[in-house]
């Protein structure tokens, strides 16, 4: 007998793909056969689900073949548990008149349910073929999230089945909403002495979402100011909240209470597999996990070479397309990115109180490491001098508090969402080569600047754009409706970290 009308998941990048589960059930020496491209966790299940139905009183007899349709797509981790079991009870006669549902879930060998990984992928399959749609009962404050899905939870196959049956009421999933709530900071800029420039430039990425590289001596502030860029930035809009959930369900990754949006810390020693996603499985990776938010990249002159260019199309497209031999999929990828480095190799070029031991030719060296193509796409290049203790102690009181920037910040992100909502655009960094041309228009005496000052610094036409980009950002900070030669000024200020365009 076929436990036809039982479907259950498997994913596919951040797309939850239905599988129907048959299962047949035949004479013979006892024995269960899994087929449909099952990976080794889905082979498993037999096990877990043979201990699970005995735990009902239900004991398997015969041989049981598993089909898992369409047999062409691989089924991977233990979210078919559940509709396995449930297809060799109705197969074996224990349950009957069985409602065509969307079931996942990991069972333990005792009955119950354990929470999975892509339940936000699989509520918005279940909304998209109108069927309901049973979870265990750790994945509903996620599915709760998706609106419009009727989805029920348990904590047992036991109470599921009574559900099911109609024995017992079957327990719902109420819809939730994730409030606008007042995060706690962790780094303020009101606790960072001095670096004006700085703490200005990371005002107008957190405004535009430019990306932002910050070059000082060791214990001059410059992981500081990255951490407290996150503690300015805008919440998250309920599409880009969907959006960073979809990711992290993907990966089983637990689902924050609040709107702050992702930071993601990445070091040196990473993979390009881990930073820019892949494996078997095709997972997201930590371009995609910052997806809304900011990816830090510490130490960056130690990076290796092919994964700091491997960086260069996702931070230019806002998407990254894994491929692997088993197929290819695409993540968004659309981050702010920040990156630390040192002015030099021993890391006291220009600073006032340790002397610089590099030669000549080894900074010229350690410059080359941070020149290029990924250069081209950082809009605001700082340079963090360290100050002196006699500067430190000189700093009286407290400078700008975080709570008042981030005021400032959401104002601009308002004004850029409404002027490009027709381009279905929502900041500045995003805006594409032709509206830059088409849009952001100067006057004749900011063009001659632009071009005066862009012949000096040799920028590329990708520099002149990025300019333009950050100037509009600071007329938006201004609330100014037009770009005046000040705020490209004041742009083309951010692009001396080294001396040099």
């Amino acid at each position: 007998m076929n436990g036809n009308g039982i479907l259950g998941i498997t994913l596919r990048g951040m797309e939850a793909l239905p599988v129907e589960v048959e299962v047949e059930i035949t004479g013979g020496l006892f024995a269960i056969s899994i087929v449909g491209m099952p990976d080794v966790a889905v082979r498993e299940s037999k096990e877990r689900v043979r201990a699970a139905l005995r735990s009902l009183g239900l004991t398997l007899k015969g041989r049981i073949s598993v089909n898992l349709a369409p047999a062409d797509i691989p089924k991977e981790g233990a979210l078919l548990d559940l509709p396995i079991a449930l297809g060799m009870m109705v197969a074996a006669g224990a349950l009957k008149n069985f409602p065509r549902a969307l079931c996942m879930g990991e069972l333990a060998l005792d009955g119950r349910l354990r929470s999975v990984r892509g339940a936000v992928p699989a509520a918005f399959l279940a909304r998209k073929l109108g069927l309901p749609l049973f979870v265990p009962r750790e994945n509903s404050g996620e599915v709760a999230l998706v609106q419009g899905v009727e989805a029920y939870c348990a904590d047992t196959l036991g109470e599921l089945v009574l559900a099911l049956t109609g024995q017992e009421p079957a327990d719902p999933v109420p819809p939730a909403f994730i409030p606008e709530l007042p995060e706690e900071i962790e780094t303020d800029f009101a606790d960072i002495k001095g670096q004006t420039i700085a703490k200005r430039a990371a005002e107008i990425a957190a405004a535009g979402h430019h990306n932002l590289l910050l070059v000082g001596s060791p214990g001059s502030g410059k992981t500081l100011i990255a951490k407290a860029l996150r503690g300015i930035l805008p919440p998250l809009t309920d599409e880009e909240l969907v959006e960073t959930l979809l990711i992290r369900s993907t990966l089983g990754m637990k689902i924050e209470s609040g709107r702050t949006r992702p930071f993601r810390t990445v070091h040196f020693s990473a993979s390009t597999v881990s930073v820019c996603g892949g494996g078997n499985s095709l997972r997201p990776g930590e371009v995609s996990l910052a997806h809304r938010g900011v990816l830090f990249l510490d130490e960056y002159t130690e990076f290796r070479r092919d994964l700091t260019e491997s960086l260069r199309a996702p931070i230019e497209d806002g998407f990254i397309t894994v491929s692997r031999a088993n197929g290819s999929v695409i993540y968004p990828s659309r981050v702010l990115l920040v990156l630390a480095a040192n002015p030099c190799a021993c890391g006291f070029a220009g600073d006032p109180v340790v002397k610089c031991t590099c030669s000549a030719y080894e900074l010229e060296r350690y410059k080359r490491k941070l020149s290029g193509p990924i250069m081209d796409r950082i809009d605001l290049q700082i340079s963090v001098p360290r100050l002196t203790p006699e500067e430190l102690l000189s700093f009286s009181g407290s400078s700008e508090p975080s709570a008042i920037i981030r005021e400032r910040v959401i104002k601009a992100r308002k004004i850029q969402q409404e002027r490009w909502k027709e381009y279905g655009l929502v900041c500045n960094a995003e805006l594409p080569e032709k509206l830059v041309q088409k849009c952001l228009k100067l006057n004749d005496e900011s063009k001659n600047y632009l071009s005066l000052m862009a012949g000096r610094l040799k920028l590329s036409g990708r520099g002149l754009s990025r300019i333009l980009k950050v100037s509009r950002t600071i007329a938006d900070l201004a609330g100014e409706e037009d770009i005046n030669k000040n705020h490209i000024a004041e742009a083309l200020m951010y692009r001396q970290a080294f001396d040099k365009g």
